[in-house]
């Protein structure tokens, strides 16, 4: 049995929960992110932060990093998306590719897909070769321990569903037209092979599972429950992170007296916010850094 069989795909959030418990944890999230970008507090530009998402296909990696980077200003936080590497990139080391993407610090970065790819994706597909694969385990556990004891706050989701759910979602993918583009041959080809993938996932977690950054399994079949366990998950890593770090997490602000917001327009400004996110990469204006 391995930490895939464990965790629990029942855990659900109805629409209600999910909307509270998301606006008290985005607020949260916004003022540790203004703080360690030193526009709160002493001023002082605090660790930077590094999000890494992997999981499985139509998993919900990206409505779960729109929550996380929603309530900030698109100029305070980086989202890298990585694929397949290019011809170029096929000629350095595996983890050369990613480096322009991380974080200094008062920055905040958040990668779609990573260095993992190596011990999943090219090991599965035959894209690296044994012993480049079985060698990479060390190789990322030494790259994320630098990193960390460089004073990085280095947080890793797996985002799990079951074959189940993951079959239903490309199902409905398929036949939403403004959807489709999500869903490839390839894809279909991969649920195939879930089982190579899921002993290489279990490798993964057991082998890249270490002190320094810890793997949070995501239970992922409910993408409401999903959601918030990200963003709460972050708040508790990031604030660790920090009194780590001597940096003391400021105390909670009360909202003001009387401010409240309904459902709808929750809602609407939160798509209102998401469609300003973009790829932009570089550093942010008024003195946050974004990566």
């Amino acid at each position: 049995m391995g930490r895939l069989d464990e965790v629990d795909l029942s855990l659900k959030l109805s629409r209600k929960e999910e909307a509270a418990r998301l606006e008290t944890a985005s607020n949260r999230l916004l003022e540790l992110r203004l703080t360690l970008g030193g526009l709160l507090g002493d001023g002082r530009l605090g660790p930077p932060v590094c999000v890494v998402f992997e999981g499985w296909d139509a998993s919900g990696k990206g409505g779960a990093i729109r929550r996380l980077v929603t309530p900030m200003d698109p100029r305070h936080v980086r989202v890298a998306s990585f694929a397949a590497p290019t011809y170029d990139e096929k000629r350095h080391h595996f983890l050369w590719r990613f480096w322009s993407s991380l974080p200094g610090w008062g920055g905040m970065a958040v990668l779609d897909r990573s260095w993992y790819g190596r011990v999943l994706v090219e090991r599965v597909e035959g894209f690296a070769t044994p012993e480049q694969w079985s060698r990479g385990y060390d190789e990322i556990v030494e790259f994320e321990r630098s990193l960390v004891l460089e004073g990085m706050i280095l947080l890793k989701f797996w985002m799990h569903i079951s074959d189940e759910e993951q079959l239903r979602r490309f199902k409905r993918r398929d036949t939403e037209p403004l959807k489709t583009w999500k869903l490839t041959a390839e894809d279909w080809r991969n649920r195939e092979k879930r089982t190579a993938y899921e002993q290489a996932i279990e490798d993964m977690l057991e082998r890249t599972d270490h002190p320094l950054a810890r793997w949070h399994l995501i239970e992922a079949d409910s993408k409401r429950y999903a959601r918030v366990a990200v963003v709460e998950q972050a708040i508790t890593e990031i604030e660790q992170g920090m009194r780590d770090r001597g940096f003391d997490p400021p105390s909670p602000r009360p909202r003001p007296a009387g401010k409240t917001t309904s459902k709808t327009t929750s809602k609407a400004k939160a798509k209102a916010k998401a469609k300003g996110k973009g790829k932009a990469e570089g550093e942010g204006e008024g003195g946050v850094q974004r990566g």
